[in-house]
């Protein structure tokens, strides 16, 4: 964000400046942080307040690393001394979000909003990847999905933006809708419907209405792509009355949808796969490849050749963009052990449905001399987390991969389900995920192939770290 600081209070509907000299009028800020210790010279800070913190205290670290003006609560004393423009705002986080639709007015960029309970992250990435062929392109980061990485999103694009891809986060219901209205997106991208948040949301229909918020900030005549394999979003998105003021495209593996993916071949690097459906009908023959691996990330990559396509973008275009997508980090990520075995750390999040689809990539996989799967919990699920655990178990067995460890408490309900489907000593499960590393350290061979997988707080990348120096600290 480039803007004056009179452009800035009006954006944030401020009531009025303090502390700004007459050259200050001219004042220009160059972007906007949250963070003292991120702050460059130049920016706007944005004091927000939490439950244990409130950023208000620490405007002077803000004004010495360099802040030019700051956001303020006119419900908060202004301290003595400050020497810095403050911008006087109701809420500083409602002031945020205002700011973020302020400056996005000034963008000429078309915007794409992606969501989902699996796979936003990688589409959203295939997606920014293949527009980055022939526009400019500006994404979400890291984890910034949520009401406040949102906006702080859109005020780091920069002013020539020509495709804004924003990743939508939920933990309950109401915060699509919201994000969706701050970030009006042109097209909106719909990946799945899983079991994440259940705890929140009680039931697999609720996420599902939950995820359609998307729809509540497109614009008029803007365009749904969505996962038409999921009945729950083909019977919701047909209650709203949006619908008919909509356009829908849809993708997935069966018949009758727009974009369909077919004749998907994946191996441990990469995955290739051809297209049909109604949209692709003339090119059932065009060969796509991604540098990932899995049958599902196939069906990601059906979304951004959907949007590719709606941004006008040619099938060769669209081609190069996904073969040289870059994803972000513990999304399938390969790497190697120290002693050369294949791994693949999905430790980012997990799901009943995110689960399968792993289990189901390590199974399609050959060419190894054992596959490992390592499993930890699945967090959020609800009152019936126990049976989604053993059901996952149930789902393991010697054809899928030859040796399964377990980790954490819900895990044990994995471990307990799998043990009839594997011989003596070929699941196991550990209380100590040090243990857990020190047993593959002590098998792990050089041609082997190792999956861990499990939700964010597990922390099972610590097992992927130990594998890849060959020792434990």
């Amino acid at each position: 964000m480039q803007a004056t600081i009179r452009e800035v209070a009006e954006w944030s509907g401020a009531s009025s400046i303090i502390g700004l000299t007459n050259d200050g009028e001219r004042l220009v800020l160059s972007g906007v942080s949250t963070d003292t210790r991120r702050i460059a010279p130049g920016q706007l800070f944005v004091p927000l307040r939490g439950d244990r913190f409130d950023g208000h205290d620490y405007v002077r670290a803000a004004r010495d690393a360099g802040a030019s003006a700051a956001l303020w609560d006119g419900g908060v004393r202004v301290p003595n001394g400050i020497d810095l423009p403050l911008v006087i705002v109701d809420d500083t986080l409602a002031a945020l979000q205002a700011l973020a639709v302020g400056y996005l007015r000034t963008l000429e960029a078309k915007i794409v909003a992606v969501t989902g309970s699996n796979g936003k992250t990688t589409t959203k990435d295939l997606i920014s990847s293949v527009l980055s062929t022939e526009f400019r392109v500006h994404k979400t980061e890291g984890n910034y999905n949520n009401h406040i990485g949102l906006p702080l999103t859109v005020l780091s694009a920069p002013k020539h933006t020509q495709a804004l891809v924003l990743e939508l986060g939920m933990s309950g219901e109401g915060e699509i809708s919201l994000l969706s209205s701050l970030g009006t997106p042109d097209i909106a991208v719909v990946t799945n419907v899983g079991e994440s948040h259940l705890l929140q949301l009680g039931s697999r229909r609720n996420i599902a209405r939950a995820k359609l918020e998307i729809v509540d900030g497109l614009k008029p005549g803007g365009t749904l792509v969505y996962y038409g394999d999921e009945p729950l979003l083909v019977e919701e998105l047909a209650a709203k009355p949006l619908i008919k003021t909509i356009r829908t495209v849809t993708f997935g593996e069966n018949t009758g949808n727009d974009w369909i993916a077919r004749y998907i071949r994946a191996n441990a690097e990469s995955t290739k796969f051809t297209i049909g459906g109604t949209m692709g009908a003339d090119e059932e023959e065009k060969a796509f490849e991604l540098p990932v691996p899995g049958r599902h990330n196939a069906v990601n990559a059906l979304a951004a050749i959907a949007v590719g396509r709606l941004f006008g973008l040619s099938f060769a275009a669209i081609g190069e963009g996904l073969k040289s997508v870059k994803l972000t980090g513990m999304r399938i990520e390969r790497s190697a052990a120290k002693n050369g075995a294949v791994i693949l750390n999905d430790a980012y999040n997990a799901s009943p449905t995110s689960v399968r689809a792993a289990i189901n990539l390590v199974a399609e996989l050959s060419g190894y001399r054992r596959k490992w799967i390592v499993l930890g919990d699945m967090l959020e699920l609800g009152p019936n987390e126990a049976e989604m655990h053993a059901e996952i178990g149930s789902y393991l067995n010697e054809t899928k991969a030859d040796e399964v460890l377990f980790y954490g408490p819900l895990s044990n309900d994995t471990y307990r389900a799998a043990l009839a489907n594997f011989a003596a000593g070929r699941a196991r499960y550990f209380t100590d995920k040090e243990a857990l590393a020190d047993e593959l350290l002590d098998r792990l061979d050089t041609d082997d192939l190792v999956l861990v997988k499990a939700s964010r707080g597990m922390k099972m990348e610590e097992i992927v770290t130990i594998l890849q120096k060959g020792a434990r600290g």
